[in-house]
């Protein structure tokens, strides 16, 4: 039996394929969470891999993720930037390691990229927050009971132990809310935990997770936020918050409306990452 790759060299095929793909050199990756992808189709020469083309990439089986690297320009008034961006990521729920769910991230670091952003849809477990609202994650926890970084250390990736005290960068979280002044977009701020999913939390788990400090609560973006501080790429976060937390609604959960809620929320997403992306660049 042979023996399985190591990391460093499943992240070289992946990186080896996309480069075959197009000559584009990213500078900033983008993770575009469940609803959120038609951020992508903004790009200019654009360049589009599926997941299932890339040599071990893990696929996403769920609705709302398209399953594709999309590489292109973004025009910006002082010059386009370069992305690449995720439209989807696979999920911890789909039975994923936590080592898996984050090596898309991982092969968006190893394309050169150096800043990182992460999107998701998530339940807003302050009051303040209504749906629809655009949140800057300021910290996370994760609650998932996995951690990307088990097992052997790859050290040419990374230090055993990396240090989590900024896992959001406060210069790109200032950056970004520049960007939303300039967009006119409100911008809220909160913590964001990552639970297993895939069942929603019961009304007793969000009073724990609020008395823990959740501002907001999701199934994804903890293990990729991990890895980039693994590797010292710089993070932002943004949530579009979809729904009320359990019971803090009326209405009962679904992934449909999630996805409805994440959508109509689109344009003001497109336009902060628009006026963001160009700075986070710099």
């Amino acid at each position: 039996m042979s023996k399985p790759a190591d990391l460093s060299t499943r992240l070289a095929y992946a990186t080896a394929w996309v480069r075959g793909k197009t000559d584009l050199q990213p500078v900033v990756g983008v993770v575009l969470g469940s609803g959120l992808g038609a951020f992508a189709e903004r790009l200019e020469r654009q360049a589009v891999v599926p997941y299932g083309e890339i040599p071990g990439f893990p696929i996403s089986r769920v609705v709302g993720h398209a399953g594709r690297l999309v590489l292109g320009d973004l025009p910006a008034p002082g010059g386009s930037v370069t992305l690449v961006t995720m439209q989807g990521r696979v999920h911890g729920y789909e039975g994923w390691p936590a080592a898996e769910v984050a090596f898309g991230a991982r092969v968006l670091f190893a394309l050169g990229v150096k800043a990182f952003v992460v999107t998701n849809a998530a339940g807003g477990i302050n009051p303040a927050y209504g749906a629809g609202d655009l949140v800057r994650i300021t910290d996370q926890l994760n609650l998932t009971g996995q951690n990307p970084l088990t097992g052997p250390n790859e050290d040419a990736l990374g230090p055993r132990f990396p240090d989590m005290s900024q896992a959001y960068d406060r210069r790109l979280g200032a950056l970004l809310v520049e960007a939303a002044r300039q967009a006119g977009v409100p911008l809220q701020e909160g913590v964001y935990a990552g639970m297993p999913g895939p069942s929603y939390e019961t009304p007793a788990e969000i009073r724990m997770l609020r008395t823990l400090g959740a501002d907001l609560v999701g199934m994804s973006t903890v293990h990729e936020v991990t890895v980039a501080r693994h590797q010292a790429i710089p993070v932002a976060g943004l949530s579009v918050v979809t729904n009320p937390a359990s019971g803090l609604g009326r209405e009962k959960l679904s992934h449909e409306e999630v996805q409805a809620a994440a959508v109509r929320a689109g344009p003001r997403l497109e336009a902060l990452l628009a006026a963001f992306l160009p700075l986070a660049a710099r």
